[in-house]
C-alpha cells in the first residue's frame, strides 16, 4: 500500500444518467472558437483554421445543477454552453473515420470564464489559465452512454439565462466535428479513459451575475439547471 504524505484528494468524475456508477475523470480538454457565429463574436476569422484547444482541471467539473459559485477575482463571468465528449478508449493518432469507436458517451457543459481575466491575458500575451481553469468552472450534466443515445452530429444547443435566450445554435455548425476535434487532440498527446472535451460553444455568450438561473442542453442528449451562487 502506497504511503502519502497526506491523503489523496477524491478523485474527480461525473454521473452516469440512470445508473449509480460514475465516469472517473482524467483530464478536461476545451475546443476554442468551435462555431463560426462565435468566433465572428469574439473578433476572429471563422475560417477552418487549425483548432486550438486549452485545459481546465478535472476537479472543475461539477454537477451542472443546484448552485454553483460566482468565483472571485472577477466582475465579468460568462456562459458558454457546449456539447462535452466522454472519451471510454485511448489512442493516439487516431484516425477521424475511427475516432467515434473512442466516444464513451456525451454530456452538456458549461464553460464558465472570467473574460475580463481572460482578456487581459490575451493582451498581455499570456496563457488563459486564470480566465478559464478556476474552481466550478466547468459544470456538467450526468453522461449519456453513446450505446443509448448514439454519435450526436446535429441537433439543437441553446442556454437561457432567467428564461430569456442567450444562446441558440446547431451541433452541425460546428467548425471541427467531434471526429476531427478527437484526431486533433490524438496527435499531440495519447487520449486515455476518463478524458473530458468541451466541444466549444455558439455566439451569444455573455455575462451572468449572482442567483441568475442557467438553463440549457441538446437535443437528444441532455440538459442542465443551475444557479450562479
Amino acid at each position: 500500500m502506497t504511503d502519502y504524505v497526506f491523503p489523496p484528494p477524491p478523485q474527480a468524475s461525473v454521473a452516469v444518467d440512470g445508473s449509480t456508477a460514475r465516469f472517473a475523470i482524467r483530464r478536461v480538454f476545451c475546443v476554442g472558437r468551435n462555431y463560426a457565429a462565435h468566433a465572428r463574436e469574439m473578433g476572429k476569422d471563422p475560417d477552418r483554421e487549425p483548432p486550438f484547444f486549452f485545459m481546465k482541471p478535472a476537479d472543475a467539473v461539477v454537477p451542472a445543477e443546484g448552485e454553483v459559485r460566482y468565483p472571485p477575482l472577477t466582475a465579468d463571468l460568462h456562459h458558454e454552453i457546449e456539447l462535452v465528449v466522454a472519451i471510454g478508449r485511448g489512442g493516439a493518432d487516431i484516425d477521424p473515420d475511427k475516432a467515434l469507436d473512442h466516444v464513451w458517451g456525451y454530456g452538456v457543459g458549461v464553460d464558465l470564464t472570467r473574460r475580463d481575466l481572460q482578456a487581459q491575458a490575451k493582451d498581455m500575451g499570456r496563457p488563459w489559465e486564470w480566465g478559464k481553469a478556476f474552481d466550478a468552472s466547468a459544470p456538467c450534466s450526468a453522461l449519456q452512454p453513446a450505446d443509448r443515445i448514439g454519435h450526436p452530429s446535429r441537433g439543437g444547443i441553446w442556454l437561457d439565462v432567467n428564461g430569456q435566450r442567450r444562446q441558440q445554435g446547431d451541433l452541425a455548425d460546428l467548425i471541427w466535428a467531434v471526429p476531427e476535434i478527437i484526431e486533433h487532440v490524438s496527435r499531440s498527446m495519447a487520449l486515455a479513459p476518463g478524458d473530458l472535451i468541451y466541444t466549444g460553444t455558439p455566439a451569444g455568450v455573455a455575462a451572468v451575475q449572482r442567483g441568475d438561473r442557467l438553463t440549457g442542453g441538446v437535443d437528444g442528449v441532455a440538459r442542465i439547471d443551475f444557479r450562479i451562487g
